[in-house]
């Protein structure tokens, strides 16, 4: 038998904007508190080069999708944002219907500037409200308050965008169901096309983790995500990714394509970027240099670390990926984004599928119920 071949898959542009006015206690993205003017000019210059320096990764293709992240890329003024998407398309290729989104923070500053944004070309913002109770953003280190929170959400609804996510927390330090619920009931009223709805996870090397909070226990956290599900779907939203609810149409597709084991081209301070080789039938993960120092000192390379998944750590990595859609998965796309057979990777699937943790058929893997709760032991299956 034939053994499949690497195909080159859909091609998604990330962007890393690494200043934050405040660096959060739950974050361990790679953040730093803005101390004096940022250098706008001089880092919108070298994202460009970045760029230039991962063309030849491009391959011919069509960039469906950019996402620029941080930190918090609001921060910059329009004038940046709007060099910064001229510089992209003069280099790269953007689809007809591109969505290209942009994180922002929630406040005066910000919100001010979202128009001059849409006109430079984001088409998706992405707003951080985390939550609508004072006490709680204070003591996760927001710098907005509800009420800007929600003018944010008003008038990002009344510019011309494709569409807009309003991200929210739930499972808060001492948050009990009926706080959380009143949280989730408030941003659903807010009427936004996508909410990522995510519990607050204490990571490595944040301030939380150095002096953690007190959380809701295991029982209180099931109830506040049974009830909100609940609440979420009864206001038309549709659940497609573990975190993730939309309305018709809204789903982001810069994070499917992550999901999907898709490629993309990361730039800026700590970007990572996964790239399928296909003339060399192998799949390369790239790190850029993570401090805006080092990054921006042109006598250094721009690349940190660059290697190629083994073989071997294909399949998990799929998985990890794929399984965070709540949908089956393809064997073919398996097969097409690995350069593996499916029938290796269902093997893999065995002990998940005796545990009734996934269901198989000709063309599909998928989930079960069990499994979408437990999604951890799946994956843990999979290490065995």
């Amino acid at each position: 038998m034939t053994a499949p071949k690497l195909k080159l898959p859909p091609l998604s542009l990330y962007v890393h904007i690494p200043w934050c006015i405040q660096k959060c206690p739950y974050c361990d993205f790679n953040s730093h508190k803005l101390s004096g003017e940022i250098p706008e000019r001089e880092y919108v210059a070298r994202l460009l080069d970045d760029l230039r320096a991962d063309f030849s990764w491009v391959q011919g293709r069509d960039i469906t999708s950019i996402f620029i992240g941080g930190g918090t890329p609001s921060v910059l003024s329009a004038a940046a944002m709007q060099s910064l998407m001229d510089g992209i398309r003069q280099l790269l290729v953007l689809t007809d219907d591109c969505e290209v989104t942009m994180e922002a923070n929630p406040g005066t500053f910000e919100t001010e500037k979202f128009a001059d944004f849409v006109k430079a070309g984001i088409t998706r913002l992405s707003i951080g409200v985390q939550s609508l109770q004072s006490e709680q953003l204070s003591r996760l280190g927001r710098i907005h308050d509800p009420e800007q929170a929600r003018e944010a959400a008003a008038h990002a609804s009344q510019l011309p965008l494709k569409s807009f996510n309003l991200d929210l927390m739930h499972g808060l330090p001492n948050q009990a169901l009926d706080a959380a619920m009143d949280d989730l009931k408030q941003v659903i009223a807010l009427n936004p096309p996508h909410i990522s709805w995510y519990q607050l996870t204490i990571e490595p090397n944040t301030l939380f983790a150095s002096s953690p909070p007190e959380l809701p226990d295991e029982e209180t956290l099931w109830d506040i995500y049974q009830k909100g599900h609940e609440l979420l779907v009864a206001a038309g939203y549709r659940q497609y990714e573990v975190s993730a609810y939309s309305k018709p149409g809204h789903q982001s597709r810069h994070n499917r394509n992550y999901w999907q084991f898709g490629d993309y081209l990361g730039i800026g301070c700590g970007a990572h970027s996964k790239v399928t080789l296909a003339q060399e039938q192998r799949i390369i993960r790239c790190e850029k240099i993570k401090h805006p120092k080092g990054y921006l000192d042109l006598t250094k390379p721009l690349r940190y670390k660059l290697n190629e998944v083994a073989k071997d750590d294909l399949t998990f990595e799929f998985f990890m990926n794929q399984f965070r859609l709540l949908e089956p998965v393809s064997k073919q796309r398996f097969e097409s984004t690995t350069g593996l057979p499916s029938s290796q990777a269902s093997q893999h699937l065995h002990k998940a599928i005796r545990l009734e943790l996934l269901a198989e058929n000709d063309e599909a893997w998928e989930l079960t119920p069990k499994g979408h709760r437990f999604l951890n032991s799946v994956l843990d299956t999979l290490l065995d």
